[in-house]
């Protein structure tokens, strides 16, 4: 007997070209929902225009507006995207049972978390690049060139790992509707008094030392700090490391993935 030559040859794909195809369909996926590109993009922009007189609104302390708000508006969208965009997608994923049947598939599961990875490091790279030329051509002036920026790459990528640990933590264990309603929640109460826009000296002491405690107001404060040539607060790296390890771990033991 002769042996079929089939073509294509049945069989999982290369782990490689996995994780590309799954990264590039979480990136089409992210890209063509409206209301996140309005919650990703759209909303951080108005607000850092808005922030060139912010001064009229809102006190916020000594030094120019908008080079104290472009910070807070950096942190923002690391928020909206890897916290607010990736449990509501995760939670309406695992209702349809998109989730439960990429488990099932050659995909590894840790194949998975890696395409949402890159997805949102993606959408990040394009926020922040497109909200740092905005801020540049209000009047912003960051302190700390080089050093400066690699500092506050540093807080992104560890402000992605812990609002994404969190988000990831409440979409494996919530349903989609409610995933949603607190996503959004957490937001906006972030967004209003979470130490992202306003500096944390602005806020009474007693909620000045909670807000240190919390991802918004370490990323926030830690991203205001580096640009404003006083170097990284150790005290904000170890706050957003300890909600990423405490999370990922209770994604890790809670995570349903269907």
């Amino acid at each position: 007997m002769t042996s079929l030559d089939l073509s294509p040859k049945p069989g999982a794909a290369r782990r490689t070209a996995m994780l590309r195809s799954q990264g590039s369909m979480e990136l089409r996926l992210l890209s063509r929902n409206g209301e996140q590109l309005l919650l990703t993009l759209i909303i951080p922009l108005v607000l850092l225009i808005l922030g060139a007189r912010a001064d009229k609104i809102v006190d916020l302390g000594p030094g120019r507006p908008i080079d104290i708000i472009t910070p807070g508006i950096l942190a923002l969208a690391v928020l909206s995207t890897s916290f607010t965009s990736l449990a509501i997608a995760t939670g309406f994923e695992r209702r349809y049972g998109v989730i439960k049947r990429l488990g099932a598939s050659p995909l590894p599961r840790w194949g998975l978390l890696v395409g949402k990875i890159g997805a949102i490091a993606i959408i990040e790279v394009i926020q922040l690049a497109i909200l740092s030329v905005v801020g540049l051509l209000l009047g912003w002036e960051p302190s700390g060139g080089l050093t400066a920026i690699a500092e506050a790459l540093l807080l992104v990528v560890l402000g992605t790992a812990a609002f994404g640990s969190l988000g990831l933590l409440i979409a494996g264990i919530m349903r989609a509707e409610a995933t949603l309603a607190v996503a959004n929640l957490v937001y906006v109460l972030l967004l209003v008094g979470g130490g992202l826009i306003v500096p944390l000296s602005r806020y009474p002491e007693a909620a000045s030392h909670a807000l240190q405690v919390l991802p918004s107001g370490a990323l926030g404060q830690g991203l205001r700090d580096v640009f404003a040539g006083d170097g990284l607060s150790s005290f904000s790296v170890v706050v957003l490391i300890m909600w990423a390890v405490c999370c990922g771990l209770g994604v890790s033991r809670t995570f349903k993935w269907e």
